[in-house]
Parts: structure tokens; sequence; C-alpha cells
């Protein structure tokens, strides 16, 4: 299975070099108030790309932490419960000697 999934690894990396390769070309991007920006199209799709995920992931913060705090809560709470169910351990009748 390993080499199965290296093998995918390896042609889905030889795949996106080649893209990046065929794609070298420089292409202007037009920003605001007559500014410009000139560089290659595939270190710009990169860019934009590593852009959508920082927002993904940030996205995805908010209730990450939201539902790791309820978590921690609940938590708590099952163990309160479980130490209030719990019967109290007694002492055994002393051995009469």
């Amino acid at each position: 299975m390993r080499i199965v999934t290296w093998t995918i690894r390896l042609a889905a990396f030889l795949l996106l070099l080649a893209f990046a390769a065929k794609n070298a070309d420089p292409v202007t991007l037009r920003l605001f108030f007559d500014l410009s920006w000139q560089l290659p199209l595939v270190a710009l799709l990169l860019a934009f790309f590593a852009a959508g995920v920082l927002f993904g992931l940030a996205a995805m913060l908010g209730p990450l932490l939201r539902q790791r705090r309820e978590l921690g809560r609940l938590r708590r709470e099952d163990l309160a419960a479980a130490a209030v169910a719990a019967p109290v351990p007694t002492q055994p009748p002393a051995a009469e000697s």
C-alpha cells in the first residue's frame, strides 16, 4: 500500500512540476490606482492558492476553538458526575484477634 501511495504522490508532484514549467511566462496583475505587478503565472497562482488556504483556516478557527471549549466543559462535567456517583469505599470491619 505504501508503494501505491508514494507512486501517486510522485505522479502528482511531477504533474504539478510540469504545470509550473509550462506556466512560467510573466503576467501583469493590475491593481487599483494604476499599480501593477509583473510576475510568473505559477507564482501568482501559488500566492492566491496560499491566500485561499489561509482564509479557509481562519474561517475554521472560530468553530474549532468553540468545539474544543465545549468538549473541555463536557469532560469536566463528566468527571464531576462520576465523582458524585462513585460509591465511597468503606473500611472492612476489623478482624478479631
